[in-house]
């Protein structure tokens, strides 16, 4: 199985009302979201499944990526949001039944994310930063990270 963990891109502070769900990418984010796309393309085979957070700057994130990969399903996942439980995600994509997933969403889940499918230390996640991942089941401790890019600025 094939996992690739994408963080979006730069996306713009929260306005004076806080709401953290509806942040936009800004111009830089749109860039460095495609460069990712870009990357992606070249590195991976086609997707069988996109996850994105339900938050706007990750799905915004997803879009340029779907320009390179068309016609592939997204599921919608409520527990990728910056402060969900790692655990919880991790439990939540091990029951997908698919040879390839592309998950979008944020820090600090992303890295957490990572943190228990390498048995690794916490490393954060650039801004579209994407890594890809090899393991025979989706769990604890069996990933090998195979490949990363981080856009330029």
């Amino acid at each position: 199985m094939q996992l690739t963990l994408v963080r979006h891109g730069e996306a713009h502070p929260a306005g004076s009302d806080h709401n953290d769900v509806v942040r936009q990418l800004t111009p830089k984010g749109h860039t460095q979201a495609a460069q990712t796309a870009d990357f992606l393309k070249e590195n991976i085979t086609q997707p069988d499944l996109f996850v994105v957070s339900p938050l706007v700057r990750a799905q915004q994130t997803l879009k340029h990526i779907q320009q390179k990969y068309p016609n592939i399903p997204v599921m919608l996942c409520d527990y990728i949001k910056p402060d969900d439980e790692a655990e919880l995600a991790v439990e939540w994509l091990s029951y997908l039944d698919f040879e390839h997933v592309v998950v979008v969403c944020h820090m600090n889940i992303v890295a957490h994310i990572e943190e228990i499918l390498v048995q690794q230390p916490f490393h954060p996640f650039a801004l579209a930063e994407a890594r890809i991942y090899e393991q025979t089941v989706l769990t604890q401790g069996l990933s090998t990270l195979k490949a990363h890019f981080v856009p330029k600025d």
